[in-house]
């Protein structure tokens, strides 16, 4: 069992691994591509590349160390450095984005042909290159991957589009073409960037991931009888699917220990649908004075 487990991790791994390296060889073809051809287009797509490298990358390094024990200096594990990559990937994006956006605007005014050849070869091998890595990545089941299949499909279906337009190119002279569509693509970037940055900001910030379960959570521990107040609640995430709650909860009276005991199993039993990573719950006497002070 425990060798079947092995298997599949490193099987993971190593998918996620080997289309790492698949794309950070490709990407920087696509930007020497890219300088050749004289495409605003393909360079647009180079930059959406480098920030899929770099999720697939720090999704690699996540998936190495997720099944590292917590230690006493990272006491809630490593789930967080999802967050750090993620924050990582969209400034690079971001700065990358408005750098194609420089280049391409200006051509708007004044267009320049590409190297049609070159950008039809380009397509076609983007288009073969990251529907490959689509199916070798399809076969795995965690989230990691699932994300990331869904950002190479982003790509196959970019390069799908430059693939036409490339075509196009070959009967009708319409250099526009070109940094019309780099144009799209960055700011299709751009726009899904800046959502999961403020997402990711949030999570860093330990804002709650959910204000629908924050309530609901608030909800069910005050409908608990032997409960008269909840407060200093807090729920947050390490990576925006493993929540943390802690919470004091004021009790209606002063029960032993056996009817805390039940206590306990009724808050785990109400909790156990919200699938909580880490729960503390504190319980506070009546007339015992808080000694975390509210602010």
């Amino acid at each position: 069992m425990h060798n079947h487990s092995h298997n599949h991790a490193d099987d993971k791994d190593s998918r996620i691994g080997w289309t790492f390296f698949l794309n950070v060889s490709f990407t920087i073809i696509e930007f020497i591509g890219g300088w050749l051809t004289n495409s605003t287009a393909i360079m647009a797509d180079a930059v959406h590349d480098l920030g899929d490298s770099l999720s697939i990358g720090f999704a690699w390094i996540l998936s190495r160390f997720s099944d590292k024990k917590p230690s006493d200096r990272f006491s809630y594990g490593y789930k967080r450095l999802s967050l750090f990559g993620a924050l990582v990937n969209s400034l690079v994006l971001v700065v990358g984005s408005i750098w194609i956006l420089l280049e391409a605007t200006p051509r708007l005014f004044n267009p320049e042909m590409p190297m049609v050849e070159g950008m039809l070869g380009l397509a076609l091998l983007g288009v073969t290159v990251n529907g490959y890595a689509v199916y070798k990545l399809r076969a795995g089941k965690t989230l990691n991957e699932r994300v990331l299949t869904w950002h190479l499909l982003e790509d196959v279906l970019g390069w799908a589009a430059v693939l036409i337009v490339s075509i196009v190119l070959l009967f009708v002279e319409l250099p526009i073409l070109d940094p019309l569509l780099s144009i799209c693509f960055t700011l299709f970037i751009l726009f899904n960037v800046l959502k999961n940055l403020k997402a990711t900001l949030l999570l860093f910030l330990q804002g709650t991931p959910d204000q629908k379960s924050h309530d609901d959570i608030e909800d069910v521990l005050t409908r608990i009888p032997e409960v008269l107040g909840v407060h200093h609640m807090h729920f947050w995430s390490l990576d925006g699917e493993k929540h943390v709650l802690t919470a004091h909860l004021e009790l209606a009276q002063n029960y032993n220990v056996e009817k805390l005991l039940e206590l306990k199993n009724i808050i785990a039993k109400e909790l156990f649908h919200f699938n909580l990573s880490h729960t503390t719950i504190e319980f506070e006497f009546p007339d015992e004075v808080c000694r975390d002070n509210e602010e």
